[in-house]
C-alpha cells in the first residue's frame, strides 16, 4: 500500500468510525435490544448489529474486492488470509456497554495477505482513537506514540480475563499475584489500548480475529510481544488465549505459564 492509499484508507476509516461513535451516542439511553449468542454473558445488541452493517456497507463502497470478516455475520466467510482482508467488531465490550453505557470500544483492522497494515481502536466514551500500522507509526488522536518502556511483570500491573483467573488457566493466578496487581476491565480494545499507553505491561485473554485484529497491529508497531498463550505465532484467523505485553513481562509470563 502506498502513501497515498493509505492516507486515502485512514481518513476514510477515521470518518467511518466517528459516524457510527455519533450514532452509539445518540442511541445509547434508548432501550436496548439485547439477545445472547454463546452463554448467558455473550451478549449482543442491536447496535452492534447496526454498526457492524453499517461499516460493512462503508468497506464495500470503499474496498469492494476486499473480504470482510465481522463479529455479527455480515461480512463474509473468511477461511484464508490471501488478498485484503477487513475484520470488524462493531462493540467490543458489549457487556459493559448494556450494563455500564462505558468502557467499550469499536475496532477496524486491515490486513493484507496475512500482513497487518492499519488497525484502528475506538474508546467510544472517552473520545480516543488509537490508529497506525507499520508505515505510519501509532497515533492517539493526533499525537504520536512512542515505544513503552520494557517493563517486567513484577513492575506493572496486569490486564486479565476474569474466568481464565477464577479457574486458574495456565496458572493465571500466579501471573496475576507476580505483578504489582491485575485489572480486569472486561474489553479487549479498552485493554490493549492500556497496554499501548504503557498503563498496564500486559493482558492475556481468550481472543478472536476481532478481539484482537487491530490490537496486534498497533502493538508489533510500537515494538510489544503478541502471540498464543504458550509463545507460538498469532493467526490472523486464530481464536486461543492470547498473550499481549513488553518483551520483559512477555518472558516473565511464559515462564510462569510454562511450569
Amino acid at each position: 500500500m502506498d502513501n497515498d492509499e493509505q492516507s486515502k484508507t485512514v481518513k476514510a476509516v477515521k470518518g467511518w468510525l466517528l459516524e457510527a461513535r455519533d450514532d452509539v451516542l445518540r442511541q445509547i439511553d434508548s432501550r436496548l435490544k439485547v439477545d445472547t449468542k454463546s452463554s448467558r454473558s455473550d451478549l449482543v445488541t442491536n447496535i452492534d448489529r447496526s454498526n457492524e452493517k453499517f461499516i460493512v456497507n462503508k468497506i464495500r463502497e470503499f474496498d469492494p474486492d476486499a473480504k470482510i470478516l465481522g463479529e455479527e455475520g455480515f461480512g463474509d466467510k473468511v477461511t484464508d488470509t490471501k488478498g485484503r482482508i477487513w475484520i470488524v467488531d462493531p462493540i467490543d465490550g458489549t457487556m459493559n456497554f448494556v450494563k455500564q453505557r462505558n468502557h467499550f470500544a469499536m475496532m477496524l483492522s486491515l490486513y493484507i495477505n496475512g500482513q497487518g497494515v492499519l488497525g484502528f481502536i475506538m474508546d467510544v466514551m472517552n473520545n480516543e482513537l488509537v490508529y497506525g500500522g507499520p508505515d505510519l507509526g501509532v497515533f492517539i488522536n493526533t499525537r504520536q506514540m512512542v515505544t513503552v518502556n520494557d517493563s517486567k511483570l513484577q513492575d506493572g500491573l496486569i490486564g486479565l480475563s476474569g474466568p481464565m483467573v477464577v479457574h486458574d488457566d495456565f496458572n493465571m493466578q500466579e501471573i496475576a499475584n507476580t505483578s504489582l496487581g491485575m485489572r480486569v476491565y472486561g474489553s479487549a480494545g479498552i485493554d490493549m489500548i492500556a497496554v499501548l499507553k504503557g498503563e498496564l505491561v500486559g493482558y492475556i485473554s481468550y481472543l478472536k480475529p476481532w478481539d484482537f485484529g487491530a490490537g496486534r497491529i498497533l502493538a508489533e508497531t510500537i515494538g510489544l510481544k503478541i502471540t498464543t498463550i504458550d509463545g507460538r505465532q498469532l493467526g490472523v484467523l486464530s481464536s486461543e488465549p492470547v498473550l499481549l505485553a513488553t518483551e520483559n513481562a512477555h518472558h516473565d509470563i511464559l515462564t510462569i505459564v510454562k511450569k
